[in-house]
């Protein structure tokens, strides 16, 4: 059965609220809302006020994980004073869900490459899950979308090392690639088991460069911008997301773009997470 992808080619903070309505599922209770907090000196991560029309909307609590990487949010206080200093906290209520420990363990029994994600146990404390992704390259997955902000996004910092290592930690920097694009999908599926399928999806294909928005000096963005997507499905998501960037041939940035997802096999977290049961790589796309 495929998966119902909504797509608007208006990128606008006032559509990306008009894409979760269509999304058509009604989070209730504690909302999480993940977001990427954007590391210090990047000039491409999507800003509060971009994202202000549906936090607001659906009126939950902004949430970010430490990084496991030396910059300006791998500890509380730095990550605390970054979220302060690009606006989070004067837009919305912000929980940094690994400020303090121990870890929520969960369990992934059928785990490719990991038997289990430790996250943030502040997460404990929501009902559902509101992912605001923002698509684009990354150095070392290929590309960021939702199945990476389910994955490492919602990983503490000890979370974010397994996952890197594929559960070595002495090899974080330094696992096979396919190993770890497979714990990625792992991590992935035990946030979706977690919340029993209340989440909502949403990538934003703006300031599209084959950086990350951890990056500190990224690379300016390469391709234009091409639009907005929500869904209740994170592969489908992911999977259109990327069909976006093949179909726009004319658009000079995309070869660039291309190269860094296909040089670090980034479909294959794709590949991985529709091998567990989380979503399908077939999909309806909707244009509005």
């Amino acid at each position: 059965m495929q998966s119902k992808v909504y797509f608007s080619r208006q990128v606008t903070p006032e559509q990306v609220l008009e894409l979760y309505r269509l999304a058509g599922k009604q989070l209730s209770g504690k909302i999480a809302i993940k977001v990427h907090s954007g590391e210090t000196g990047n000039q491409n991560f999507l800003h509060p006020e971009f994202w202000k029309p549906v936090v607001d909307a659906v009126g939950g609590t902004v949430v970010e994980c430490n990084t496991a990487y030396e910059g300006t949010r791998d500890t509380t206080e730095k990550h605390l004073k970054t979220l302060e200093e690009h606006g989070w906290n004067r837009n919305f209520a912000v929980d940094l869900l690994d400020a303090e420990g121990p870890d929520l363990e969960l369990s992934i029994p059928k785990g490719k490459r990991i038997q289990v994600n430790y996250v943030g146990k502040n997460l404990a404390n929501y009902d559902s899950l509101l992912v605001l992704s923002h698509f684009k390259g990354h150095p070392m997955g290929g590309y960021g979308g939702a199945l990476k902000q389910l994955s490492i996004g919602i990983a503490s910092s000890y979370g974010k090392a397994n996952i890197h290592g594929a559960g070595n930690l002495e090899e974080i920097w330094t696992a096979d690639q396919d190993s770890f694009l497979e714990s990625m999908a792992d991590a992935a599926s035990s946030v979706v088991d977690y919340f029993h399928g209340e989440i909502v999806y949403i990538n934003v294909m703006k300031n599209m460069s084959v950086d990350c928005d951890c990056c500190a000096v990224a690379e300016d963005p390469c391709m234009a911008d091409i639009g907005i997507l929500a869904s209740l499905d994170p592969v489908a998501i992911d999977q259109a997301c990327i069909d976006l960037v093949y179909v726009a041939t004319e658009d000079p940035g995309q070869g660039h773009l291309l190269e860094r997802i296909e040089s670090r096999n980034g479909i294959h977290t794709i590949e991985a997470a529709a091998e567990l049961g989380i979503g399908s790589r077939e999909y309806e796309r909707i244009e509005i």
